[in-house]
């Protein structure tokens, strides 16, 4: 299932934020470089963390996102609560699924965190496909994020 060449995804998005420390300005970039990285991806980015227990939208790519998610509620708050990857094959299964998107058929979250260990955010990828994403996926992107934000501030 997986199509993106994740070993060139990973260089280029080291080349592009080498050195920088700023977690929006590496959100915007990694949500830009891995949506156009794959067809399969029609609505990615971050959800940060602002206050204990709630995210907010951060940069994307693709149409209008949810402003607010609670930790409570959603694939990406189980991701924040859990700290684990939610790889969701059929949103509409999935308890307390939050429809930010009436296309969303499948959904992959990634917890961001720093080399101190502290939670960021989510990246959230959602398909208008179902069972778009795999365990692959959640991996190769997950050794990017913890690579590009390890310094982050």
């Amino acid at each position: 299932m997986t199509t993106v060449d994740y070993t060139a995804l990973s260089a280029t998005i080291a080349s592009l934020t080498e050195g920088e420390t700023d977690t929006v300005s590496l959100m915007a970039t990694l949500a830009c470089e891995i949506h156009h990285a794959d067809a399969r991806f029609d609505w990615t980015g971050f959800y940060r963390v602002t206050e204990p227990g709630l995210l907010k939208i951060g940069p994307y790519q693709g149409g209008h996102g949810c402003l607010v998610i609670p930790f409570a509620r959603g694939v990406c708050g189980a991701c924040a609560r859990t700290g684990e990857a939610q790889i969701v094959e059929d949103v509409e299964a999935f308890p307390g699924h939050i429809a930010c998107s009436s296309s969303t058929r499948s959904e992959l979250v990634l917890p961001v965190r720093n080399a101190a260990g502290a939670l960021l955010g989510v990246l959230d990828i959602d398909s208008d496909r179902s069972g778009a994403f795999d365990r692959a996926d959640a991996e190769a992107l997950q050794a990017i994020l913890n690579a590009t934000f390890a310094d982050a501030s």
